[in-house]
């Protein structure tokens, strides 16, 4: 069996944002699949996903402090800033973070660890909302 489904997560401000439920909300489907694998893509140059720490909000913060001094907008080297300050760093940290996860099904659900879950990584200080496409295969 193969499922996909195309859906925008609303609106989120700059940072690193646990979305595993949101993007679970949209997927109903998961749950006639046995076992199988998720692909979770966003279709922006400017917002990643990740898969990390699920329960400390903390280390969303300390992500996205280690992000903003790893890839400083004050740099004056940038040529593609045509969008603002955050724009060519946003590239930047998508490129490093990545644009898709990839999530193990079990049993209807994602079988992610106890401490995991999936961040919506948003890199512009105005993002908007933000498209994903989930693509399931599984039984």
């Amino acid at each position: 069996m193969i499922i996909q489904k195309e859906f925008s997560l609303e609106p989120k401000p700059r940072g690193f944002h646990l979305v595993t439920s949101e993007v679970l909300k949209h997927i109903p489907e998961l749950k006639q699949v046995k076992a199988g694998i998720a692909h979770v893509f966003v279709k922006h140059t400017s917002a990643s996903l990740s898969i990390n720490e699920n329960a400390d909000p903390t280390v969303r913060t300390d992500m996205e402090t280690h992000f903003n001094i790893m890839v400083p907008e004050e740099g004056e080297h940038y040529e593609h800033t045509l969008e603002g300050p955050d724009d060519m760093t946003s590239h930047i940290k998508t490129t490093i973070i990545g644009s898709s996860v990839m999530v193990p099904v079990k049993n209807g659900s994602f079988n992610l660890g106890t401490w995991q879950g999936i961040y919506l990584c948003e890199h512009r200080n105005h993002g908007g909302s933000r498209k994903i496409v989930v693509t399931i295969i599984g039984e």
